[in-house]
């Protein structure tokens, strides 16, 4: 059996074997020479490994006397475009990803994703299209398609991650939210029924005589429900954004569910026309920027034709630059009228970032508790709002 670092981890490894390992793994932790202590030389391999780890990481570590190790990636993108296919070689992609994060944040690499050559050798995730569409109005021409082509290759890994799952929660919800009074046995909401018969429990036979019977309805072809996705794009939602518009195509598919999708900044975009391709979607924002949410929720809410069949959900981390009042006003206003109302703090694998905690308590006083949500947990939500129950909001939150 071998790691990622090609290291054997069989059961034949001796007692000298397993600390020449682990003074081994140190080394390429410690990343310095003589003065690490571990007195271990690295060759092959191992020396290229850790010299693409010091390439990242050796400019912020000093070893004894203050001196700075001297390795770099260089301002030259061939340099970088070398570096990104050595550290694929080296380590699997869930590390190769991380690292690439590091490179852009602690190199200020960014800049040279506008050149195609970097474009090509980069490993594509969630976060590096996000980076590249914060650069999208400083890309040239020459760069665009490339760009494109990334951000296609995530979205449709995203799609076939999500869409079936998707569909197949919410087409149940749907079918759910239609309820009938006299359904066949095989449409029966067995638990509904028995909840609205308790009163006819009968000791002595120790049953229920159900007088009433509440059962599914089917969804018809006919639009059912209408869901608006409000999404910020400001800079720290940018991962938020990238599968909020996955999502948004997703439910745009579904012929039982009218969905609009709207951006905003201190500007406010609908890219509802957009929907059947995220990938123009993604391309309409425009990462960065402040932030009025109230504006948002304003147009949203002149939006809505049908208040009790519409589902809006904010994704926003509530740091409101417009009138905070006003902003509650609508979504109080929204939810008397029966609109159900969903706040995601992140939609994301990264849990929830820094948010305005004063206005998060203040949506949960009305009814609207913030969360951060994940891709997967997702469609849950969406189900438990179109269905009208308690959302299922996890216990980090």
């Amino acid at each position: 059996m071998v790691d990622s670092t090609g290291t054997g981890t069989g059961t034949g490894i001796g007692p000298g074997d397993t600390a020449r390992e682990r003074l081994r793994r140190w080394r390429l932790v410690l990343g310095g020479d003589q003065a690490d202590g571990t007195g271990c030389v690295l060759s092959g391999r191992d020396a290229a490994m850790d010299g693409t780890l010091a390439a990242l990481y050796g400019k912020e570590d000093k070893g004894q006397a203050g001196r700075e190790r001297s390795a770099g990636l260089g301002a030259s993108a061939p340099s970088v475009a070398r570096w990104l296919g050595d550290i694929r070689t080296y380590f699997p992609s869930s590390v190769v990803q991380v690292m690439q994060r590091d490179a852009i944040d602690r190199l200020g690499l960014a800049a040279l994703l506008l050149e195609p050559e970097m474009l090509e050798a980069v490993e594509a995730d969630v976060h590096l299209v996000g980076t590249l569409l914060s650069l999208n109005k400083a890309m040239p021409e020459t760069t665009k398609e490339s760009a494109r082509a990334v951000v296609r290759k995530v979205v449709e890994d995203l799609e076939k991650r999500l869409v079936t799952r998707t569909r197949a929660t919410l087409t149940g919800a749907l079918d759910r939210s239609a309820r009938i009074s006299r359904p066949r046995h095989h449409d029966i909401d067995w638990n509904r029924t028995i909840a609205a018969n308790l009163k006819h429990y009968l000791p002595e036979y120790r049953t229920i005589v159900p007088e009433r019977l509440i059962g599914y309805g089917r969804a018809a072809q006919s639009v059912k429900k209408e869901v608006i996705l409000c999404i910020d794009q400001s800079g720290s939602m940018a991962a938020s954004v990238v599968y909020a518009s996955v999502f948004g195509a997703v439910l745009a598919s579904m012929r039982s569910i009218s969905t609009r999708l709207v951006v905003f900044d201190t500007a406010v975009v609908d890219l509802t026309d957009q929907l059947d391709d995220p990938v123009d979607v993604l391309f309409g924002t425009q990462l960065g920027g402040g932030t009025d949410i109230n504006r948002a929720l304003a147009y949203c809410q002149s939006r809505i034709t049908r208040p009790a069949e519409t589902v809006v959900v904010l994704i926003s981390d509530l740091y409101e630059g417009g009138i905070r009042n006003e902003m509650l006003k609508r979504v109080a206003a929204m939810k008397a009228s029966g609109t159900q109302f969903v706040t995601l703090l992140a939609l994301s694998d990264e849990g929830a970032p820094a948010y305005d905690r004063e206005h998060a308590a203040a949506l949960a006083a009305l009814g609207a508790p913030a969360f951060a949500c994940t891709p997967d947990l997702f469609p849950e939500v969406m189900a438990a709002a179109i269905e009208k129950r308690p959302l299922p909001i996890p216990d980090t939150a």
